[in-house]
C-alpha cells in the first residue's frame, strides 16, 4: 500500500514575524497568538497541546492534552500521575510542548521543565471540574490495560451510587503539572517555503531572542 502526497501544496501568506514587532517576553507573544486564535474563532480548542516525553522504554511519545492555565512561569496541564506520560515525567522531567494552529499558519515549540504545581492548586481545579469528569479521573487507571470497556462503565457506575450526595475530593495520584520553559519558538508560515521562526532562550534569569532559518 502506498500513496504518493508530494503534490500537497498550500502557500502560507496570512501574517509575519518581525523581530521589531514583536515583545521581548514570549510569553507575552504567547498570550497575543493566543487571543488572536481565540478571536479566529477557526479552531474548536485553542489550547490543545502535544506533550511529548522521552518514556521510561527510552522512546519518545507526543499525546495531545489540553493547556488549562498559563502565566509568566509557565504551561499547566492536568493528569494521572501514575499514567504512562506521568511515569515518563518522573524518570525525565524534560518535556516538549507544541501548539498548531492551521488556520492562522502558526505554531509554538516549548521546551521546558515538567514539576508538580502544589496539592491546593491541583484542588482548586479538581473542585472546578464537572462531576462526571471527577468521577472519569477516578475510574480509569490511566495507561493499563483493561479486558474490555464495559469495565469502564460498570465502575463509573458503582461509584456515581458510591458518591451519590457525597463531596468528590481528588486522589492523590492526579494533579497538574507545571511546565517551565527554557525554550520557546514560534512559527509562522510564510510565502515559498521561507517562514519566521522567532526562539527565544533563557539565560539565567533574561530572555534572548534570535531569528532561525526556516
Amino acid at each position: 500500500m502506498q500513496k504518493d502526497l508530494g503534490k500537497y501544496r498550500k502557500s502560507y501568506e496570512k501574517s509575519a514575524l518581525i523581530e521589531g514587532a514583536i515583545s521581548d517576553n514570549p510569553m507575552e507573544l504567547f498570550q497575543k497568538w493566543f487571543y488572536e486564535v481565540e478571536a479566529s474563532d477557526g479552531v474548536d480548542e485553542p489550547n490543545a497541546m502535544t506533550v511529548s516525553t522521552i518514556g521510561i522504554d527510552g522512546f519518545p511519545k507526543n499525546r495531545v492534552v489540553l493547556l488549562k492555565k498559563y502565566t509568566y512561569e509557565g504551561f499547566i496541564f492536568y493528569t494521572n500521575y501514575e499514567s504512562e506520560k506521568g511515569k515518563a515525567i518522573a524518570e525525565n522531567s524534560n518535556v516538549c510542548i507544541s501548539f498548531f494552529w492551521p488556520n492562522l499558519e502558526r505554531q509554538i515549540i516549548i521546551k521546558g521543565v515538567a514539576e508538580k504545581i502544589a496539592k491546593n492548586l491541583s484542588d482548586g481545579y479538581f473542585e472546578s471540574r464537572p462531576e462526571g469528569s471527577k468521577l472519569g479521573a477516578i475510574v480509569s487507571d490511566q495507561s493499563s490495560v483493561i479486558p474490555s470497556r464495559e469495565v469502564l462503565e460498570e465502575k463509573l457506575t458503582a461509584l456515581e451510587k458510591e458518591y451519590r450526595g457525597k463531596e468528590i475530593e481528588r486522589p492523590d495520584w492526579w494533579g497538574g503539572y507545571l511546565v517551565k520553559p527554557i525554550s520557546i519558538e514560534f512559527w509562522q508560515g510564510r510565502p515559498n517555503r521561507l517562514h519566521d521562526r522567532i526562539r527565544y532562550s533563557m539565560e539565567g534569569l533574561d530572555w534572548t531572542m534570535e531569528r532561525l532559518a526556516p
